[in-house]
């Protein structure tokens, strides 16, 4: 898994988080867990939309 940076603060309710790496992709949570889990599905969205369920992965350099 491709490690990245969560930038994060704390609105009035929600934990509020954006990749920097790809600041486009910005969720919430209400616990800062759930922003963490939340971000990593909507990266998991993004990186595998249009992919069809049986995939193949190949590791390479």
């Amino acid at each position: 898994m491709t490690k990245m940076t969560l930038i994060y603060w704390k609105s009035e309710k929600f934990w509020l988080g954006k990749l920097l790496e790809h600041p486009e992709i910005m969720t919430q949570g209400e616990t800062l867990k759930e922003l963490e889990d939340n971000i990593k599905d909507a990266y998991f969205l993004m990186a595998m939309d249009d992919v069809p369920k049986e995939y193949k992965i190949k590791g390479y350099l």
